[in-house]
């Protein structure tokens, strides 16, 4: 099992994208990414939404995230957060155990 969060930062005047290069910039992401865990944390920018970046967030348990949210990182993410006046959506999946079924799996080109 993991778990996947997509965090939809909505900004004004590009301070979403702003935020996602200071975080790139000034080596959180990669703090993030070492972090036991984490799978993946990587940032995207919708094309009709050019004032949100989307974050997708991967981990490997509850407990790894709430490692992560317990950790100094918080509050730089909280700090820069604050600093661009950033809003947010949140939507969080867990992942299916069998994986893909087999007649899904015709669709996926590979």
């Amino acid at each position: 099992m993991s778990i996947t969060i997509n965090i939809y930062y909505i900004g004004e005047n590009g301070n979403a994208r702003n935020f996602a290069e200071e975080m790139i910039k000034s080596g959180t992401v990669d703090k993030i990414r070492s972090e036991q865990g984490n799978l993946r944390y990587e940032y995207f920018q919708p094309f009709d939404e050019p004032e949100t970046v989307l974050l997708i967030d991967q981990w490997s348990s509850q407990d790894a995230i709430d490692v992560h949210h317990a950790s100094p990182m918080m509050r730089t993410i909280t700090e820069l957060r604050e600093k661009y006046g950033l809003k947010m959506k949140v939507e969080r999946y867990i992942s299916d155990e069998d994986g893909i079924p087999d007649k899904d799996k015709q669709f996926i080109v590979k």
